[in-house]
């Protein structure tokens, strides 16, 4: 069977075994998954069954003068001007003006000193601070070496319009050990409340062996909140209403929700919900809308079927997915993205976009309140969709791994 690797290219293998080792794991990218369910929703609805009909789109080169080395994140510093971000994985950023003509990005930061690069190791994720125009901060997620590390740090530009930062500016919010070389997880975003949110794999292998998903004191398999603009722990401060303030039980006060496996990419929407498009094991993909407080019951299960039986004493509250999809139809690696509230596909606002990194099939999920999501395709073999970002006028654009470019979706 093939699977893909995180450059997008084909690998043949005689068979994937759940209990692989991380290098097994870095076969899958993204994914390395956890095991079954008997009642899943299916990965795609007929058109007919949303009550919608899918707009006939195709994923297009938004810059196709220029080309990227492994892009994982594409975003603006919303200060006014009309440039861009594109991380890459190897420890670069590179920044351009926001025109399909472009025909050359700068680089914005090199720290490929600092990132162990590799798999799915790298510098992972980009967030501008909310008043990046006055200060100059701008907050990264990338892996290091020796030992192996995920570090989350602040870098300062000199100016608000300055075309490089310094490496020397960083300073370090926190590190953690990283047990393996896969399940990174690696988004940072601010969220509408002003605090900054780091999304953590469980640690790696296969099946969470350390259990990190729901160990409350561990980093791992979690979605972090913390306040940059306090120095409670250094660089940073717990905000008050975080759900384990004071840190009872032995939980890490900085932990917003756990129970989650590899939640690559989340996003917010305008509505203020947190979303995540949790990695399965070998299975189910889930997508998650997070809440403060929230086990989403990974390793206990996967989505809302049973995983690790030796877990089922676990007696918190587990949360299931609004959506999930099995592997049945060669979609293996979900990528979460973003609810679109563009103006250029008036048929997607309000819309779910997400991807799956192995098959680069595309899908509009609707959220309806108390009742069933529903889900339609919108575009086919889109390329390996690595995440979704957005410009500043809230128009989404899709990070294509393996062809190192930047994707939009047109009508055909």
């Amino acid at each position: 069977m093939k699977k893909l690797n995180m450059f997008g290219k084909a690998i043949t293998t005689f068979a994937i075994s759940l209990a692989a080792t991380s290098g097994v794991a870095l076969l899958l990218s993204f994914a390395c998954r956890p095991a079954d369910r008997s009642s899943v929703s299916v990965s795609v609805l007929d058109s007919a069954a949303t009550g919608a009909v899918a707009p006939t789109l195709k994923a297009v080169n938004a810059y196709p003068k220029l080309k990227f080395e492994s892009p994982v994140e594409y975003t603006h510093a919303n200060d006014g001007t009309n440039r861009v971000f594109v991380v890459e994985q190897v420890g670069r950023i590179r920044v351009f003006d926001n025109n399909e003509a472009a025909s050359s990005a700068g680089v914005y930061l090199d720290i490929r000193k600092k990132v162990e690069y590799g798999g799915e190791m790298g510098l992972l994720g980009l967030a501008f601070h909310p008043k990046f125009k006055d200060n100059g901060f701008f907050y990264v997620n990338y892996t290091k070496g020796n030992p192996r590390e995920t570090v989350v740090s602040r870098f300062k530009a000199s100016s608000a319009n300055a075309s490089t930062v310094e490496p020397g500016s960083e300073v370090v919010l926190f590190k953690f050990s990283q047990p393996y070389s896969n399940h990174n997880g690696g988004k940072v975003l601010f969220g509408p409340d002003g605090y900054l949110y780091v999304s953590t794999g469980d640690g790696g292998s296969g099946g969470d062996p350390q259990n990190n998903g729901q160990n409350r004191s561990s980093w791992l398999g979690k979605i972090l909140r913390v306040d940059v603009n306090g120095k409670e722990k250094g660089n940073y401060s717990i905000p008050a209403d975080n759900p384990f303030k004071g840190g009872r039980g032995g939980a890490r006060e900085e932990i917003f929700a756990y129970g989650l496996r590899n939640p690559w990419r989340i996003s917010f929407d305008e509505k203020g919900q947190l979303w995540a498009g949790d990695v399965g094991q070998n299975k189910i993909e889930e997508i998650d809308i997070v809440t403060k407080g929230g086990n989403y019951g990974w390793r206990v299960k996967e989505a809302d079927q049973p995983f690790n039986a030796k877990d089922n004493t676990v007696t918190d509250k587990l949360v299931d997915p609004i959506w999930q999809y099995t592997h049945d139809n060669g979609d293996v690696s979900v990528t979460g993205g973003v609810v679109y509230r563009g103006q250029a596909t008036p048929a997607l606002r309000g819309k779910y976009i997400y991807a799956d990194f192995a098959s680069g099939r595309v899908w509009a999920l609707t959220q309806n309140g108390t009742s069933r999501a529903t889900n339609q395709e919108v575009v086919t073999g889109a390329g390996s969709i690595s995440a979704f970002g957005e410009d500043q006028k809230n128009e989404m654009y899709l990070c294509d791994l393996g062809g190192g470019q930047i994707l939009k979706l047109s009508a055909k």
